[in-house]
This record gives C-alpha cells, sequence and structure tokens, in this order.
C-alpha cells in the first residue's frame, strides 16, 4: 500500500467506532483508515483499491462523521440503485435518494429540499445530474460537506473509459463551495492518477493504493497465427469453461458473431455493446445478474456496474489497447474470491487495432478554425466562459461547443476534442490566447496523447509475449513491485517465469529519471536486464539496462 502520513490518533478511533456502530464492522481493510481519517482533517483522497475491497465504506463513514450532505456521483443508475438499497437495507437510521432522469421533476426537488434541511446523509447522481445549473444552485446553498466521485478514472484523458460528462467535475465541484473530495477508482495507473488529481483539483491530497493483487486469478494468453485458429480458441474456451463469463471483443460486429456462435452452440448467451438500444442492454445485463444467461460477449461497453461475484471466467477475444483496460475488465472475474481465470487470445496482428483507435491527432489549421470562432463568441457573448476556461460552468462550455462546432461546421465529437485540448494547454499555462502559438501547442498536446495510447499497447505485446509472471507484469505497470511470483499464471505453471528483480542499485521504482531523447519520466518497472520508463513526452518505453548503464542515456533526477 501507499505509504500514508501519520493520522490524528483521535480521528482514528473515531473512524474506528463510527465504522462498527453504523456498518457492523469491527475491522478496516487496508486503505479504508487512511482514506476516512485524511477526510477527517480536511485532505481530499484519492482512493485505488480493488473492487471489493470496500471503497464505499471509506465515504460512507467519512460523510456519517462530517456534517453535512455527501453528494455521491456514480455513472450507473443501476450501481446507485444498489447502494441506496444496501444502505436503506442494513442501516434505516442513514437516509439516502437519488436524483436522476428517471425520476419526476417533482421528486427532483423533494430530494434536494430534504438534502438541504439535513433530512438526508447521502445524496446519489450522475455527472449529468451535477452539471444541471439548476440542481447545483440548490446544492450550493445547503453547503454538502463531502463529494464522493465513484469510478473516477472516468476522469481522465488518460484512462481507458475516458467519458466527456465527467470532463469538467473539478469546475462543477467547486461551484459547491468546495467541499472535501474522495476520488475511488480500482485501477489507474500513475498518469491516470495524476490526470485524476488534476481535473478534480484536490487539495492537500492523499494518495492511497492499496495494491492490484488478485491472488485468485489464474491469467494465461494462447497464442494464434490466423484469424480461424483465433475464432475456434474463442469458442472452445468459451464453451469449456464452467460457470459465467464475459467474452470481450473489440468491435461490435465480432461480438454480435461470437455471440451467435456461442448460443448456436448450445451456451445461453447475451450480447452487449454500444449500438444496441438501452431497453436490450439493460434486459442484457439484468438476465446475467439473475443467472439466466451464462455468458455475456462484449465490447468494452459492459463494464461498470457487473455487481456479479461468481463470474469465473473472462476471454478476451482479441488484445485490447491497453493494460488498463485489460486488468479491469480481468477484474470482474473471482469477486467471490474463488478461483476465475482471465484468457488472452493473442493474436499479434490484432495490435494494429489498438493503434488504430489511438487518439487523432487535430490537425493545426482546425484548432485554429476553432480557437477563431471560440474568441468571437466570447468577445459577443459575457455568458458563455470565459478565456481562462470554467467561468459560467458546464452548461456554458457545453453551449460553447454547440456554438463553435455551428461557426466551424465541425461535428460534436471533434469540437470537443480540440477545446477540451485548448483547456488541457490553458490550465497548464503552455500557452495563451488563441494564435497560432496556442494551436501548436495543442497540437503537440494531442500528439502526447496518441504516443501515449500506443505506447500502451505495446505494453500490451509486452504482456502477451513476456515468459515472465504475468501478475507481476501487471502489478509492476500499475506501479507495485511484486514480492513473489503468483504461481497460477501460465508462466509460473510452466516454470518459465524467474524471480522477480528487485530495485537496480541506481533505478528503483516511482523513481524520476530523464533521457537524453525522451526527456523525464518515471521509473514503473525493473528487471535483470531491461528498465521500464512512462516519460511525460512519449509513453512508456522499455530498455536496456545494458544500453542505458553504458551510455549514460538515464540520468536519475531525484
Amino acid at each position: 500500500m501507499t505509504r500514508a502520513r501519520q493520522h490524528n490518533p483521535d480521528h482514528e478511533e473515531r473512524v474506528r467506532r463510527a465504522a462498527e456502530r453504523y456498518f457492523g464492522h469491527d475491522s478496516l481493510l487496508p486503505g479504508q483508515k487512511e482514506a476516512m481519517c485524511a477526510l477527517l482533517e480536511g485532505r481530499d483522497v484519492l482512493l485505488v483499491s480493488p473492487t471489493g475491497s470496500g471503497k464505499s465504506l471509506s465515504y460512507q463513514v467519512a460523510g456519517v462523521l462530517l456534517d453535512g450532505v455527501t453528494v455521491v456521483v456514480s455513472p450507473l443508475l443501476a450501481l446507485q440503485h444498489d447502494q441506496i438499497q444496501g444502505l436503506g437495507d442494513e442501516h434505516p437510521e442513514l437516509h439516502a435518494a437519488r436524483i436522476s432522469s428517471a425520476e419526476s421533476e417533482a421528486h427532483r426537488d423533494e430530494v434536494l429540499e430534504r438534502a438541504c434541511k439535513d433530512e438526508l446523509e447521502f445524496l446519489f447522481m450522475s455527472p449529468e445530474q451535477l452539471a444541471n445549473p439548476a440542481v447545483r444552485s440548490v446544492l450550493a446553498d445547503g453547503g454538502p460537506s463531502l463529494v464522493a466521485v465513484d469510478e473516477a478514472h472516468c476522469v481522465s484523458t488518460w484512462g481507458h473509459d475516458f467519458r466527456p460528462d465527467y470532463y469538467r467535475l473539478g469546475e462543477l465541484i467547486a461551484e459547491l463551495g468546495s467541499p472535501a473530495v474522495i476520488a475511488m477508482t480500482a485501477t489507474a495507473a500513475l498518469p491516470v492518477r495524476q490526470d485524476i488529481v488534476e481535473r478534480l483539483r484536490l487539495r492537500d491530497h492523499e494518495v492511497v493504493v492499496t495494491g492490484f493483487a488478485r491472488d485468485n486469478i489464474a491469467l494465461e494468453v494462447v497464442r494464434v497465427e490466423s484469424p480461424t485458429d483465433q475464432e475456434k480458441r474463442v469458442l472452445e474456451l468459451a464453451m469449456d469453461h464452467s460457470g459465467a463469463g464475459i467474452v470481450y471483443c473489440r468491435t461490435r460486429r465480432s461480438a454480435e458473431e461470437y455471440a451467435e456462435a456461442l448460443a448456436d452452440s448450445g451456451r445461453r448467451t447475451g450480447v452487449y455493446h454500444a449500438g444496441l438500444s438501452k431497453k436490450d442492454r439493460a434486459a442484457t445485463h439484468e438476465a446475467f445478474l439473475a443467472d439466466e444467461l451464462e455468458v455475456v460477449v462484449a465490447t468494452s461497453a459492459f463494464g461498470m456496474g457487473i455487481d456479479k461475484p461468481d463470474i469465473r471466467f473472462v476471454v478476451h477475444a482479441q488484445v485490447p489497447e491497453s493494460p488498463d483496460t485489460y486488468y479491469q475488465e480481468v477484474g470482474r472475474a473471482g469477486r467471490d474470491g474463488a478461483p476465475a481465470s482471465a484468457v488472452l487470445v493473442y493474436r499479434p496482428e490484432d495490435l494494429s487495432l489498438g493503434k488504430f483507435f489511438c487518439g487523432g491527432v487535430p490537425k493545426a489549421a482546425d484548432v485554429a478554425a476553432a480557437l477563431k470562432a471560440e474568441r468571437r463568441l466570447l468577445e459577443a457573448r459575457t455568458d458563455v466562459r470565459s478565456e481562462e476556461g470554467g467561468e459560467g460552468g458546464a452548461d456554458a462550455a457545453d453551449a460553447l461547443v454547440r456554438a463553435v462546432g455551428e461557426r466551424t461546421g465541425f461535428g460534436p465529437r471533434k469540437t470537443g476534442r480540440i477545446l477540451n485540448l485548448v483547456d488541457e494547454v490553458r490550465r497548464d499555462g503552455v500557452a495563451k490566447g488563441a494564435g497560432k502559438r496556442m494551436a501548436s501547442a495543442v497540437v503537440d498536446r494531442a500528439e502526447a496523447h496518441r504516443k501515449l495510447e500506443s505506447s500502451r499497447v505495446d505494453m500490451m505485446r509486452g504482456y502477451a509475449e513476456t515468459d515472465r509472471c504475468r501478475s507481476a507484469y501487471l502489478l509492476a505497470y500499475f506501479g507495485e513491485p511484486a514480492e513473489e511470483l503468483c504461481g497460477l499464471c501460465d508462466n509460473c505453471l510452466a516454470g518459465v517465469a524467474g524471480d522477480e528483480a528487485a530495485d537496480h542499485d541506481t533505478f528503483r521504482l516511482q523513481s524520476r529519471v530523464t533521457h537524453d531523447e525522451f526527456g523525464d519520466g518515471v521509473v514503473t518497472d525493473v528487471e535483470e536486464d531491461r528498465v521500464t520508463v512512462l516519460f511525460e513526452e512519449v509513453g512508456y518505453r522499455t530498455l536496456s539496462l545494458e544500453v542505458v548503464e553504458s551510455q549514460g542515456l538515464l540520468e536519475p533526477t531525484g
């Protein structure tokens, strides 16, 4: 676990008593006490902890101990419903409610009024609800004491599940009177953690990382040479494994085809992807949770809110775009602690899919056109955000995206991406104004995004082709050294995984370094003959220690 600060013993005792009194826990899991105490001491928290490790208890206990309502921002209605039901069934004195598109405006007004009168302990909502200026205005008057952001990796443009609705949460929360914030996610590599901290504007924050190891999941890679062999192996794996499982595909078409083939072979199978109607997706989700389906074949759209503890296998039909995505999806297996398996069917040619889906780099001329349109709109309309960004809130920002799109002829996705990049550059102080320097800086930032995403595809190649312990490889990617071999993965079982190397004399995990060509970076992994560094400008690079040392290419900087 990440080394945390020393906490006030009085706060530790208050946390312990509240966890036992209100939630029946006579002991706390790693990270929970640290997160709760930091919140009581007035600091924000980023909590990175695996699914099933009790992240919700961290905001629940802190929310009970802090005066005022706790606002929980969660992306899925089903997830909100389950959390509210859990509180209501087990702790009826802890009043909880939600506002969402599923309820009437009258219900929303009633719930907000209760929150402002301190009649609610917890108020659940989606990012879209928080972006509503009317909702925000009422909440700001009530003064919430704590905001909990669930699935916080969605905030990050570096994340594997970036969602634009999350993008402006930092400024939305600030409009509530700057309450304490706890951001929670199951997996986040270093760049995602840094992005979450910046996007949510966490203050005097504490980062608590409790470990990524999943000791009950057996990792395996099956290498195939042709599309025919690939399809055959995926279907065999899905048919041979017993119990509930998920087959992940990169495209909607392949998900449809595999689902049809499995159904024809006799398995109760459903399909899930963003191209289906909301009703059809919900039906598949609910049927899977109710054990009416054995297998769901899905794209990455099937993810958050899968609260099914007995998933016995996850098969990836194609290699995903990053270890972030892979480990998040793998982690949906075996949440009950019983043995589970995760198999990647690996065809090297599929890596090109990941490269193809890497974020595009806008043309400088398009950026300039968007900047020109933005400047003219801002000059004419003072109710839209200021040049520095943020003034007027998310509703004004959305209006600006639409207006800039109308003036330039760009679609909303393209316009939003350019303006988001502009926001990043302005917030970092790299460039100002709307001239050529700003356009160039925006293109450079997009290129940095693309390079990082491309390097994460390369890290997936490394995972698929490594002969070391696969669990240790993934843990190193997330900045956690493996103390021993997992003993479960195919490489460990085959006896090809050697002992995990300790820190190098010069290059230590999480230490900062600089490279003559690649610039500044952070060491994320050290093996016997190589070192992996996450560089700020070019992403992940794995370098030969012999070459680095003989040519003096990598220098420690702190």
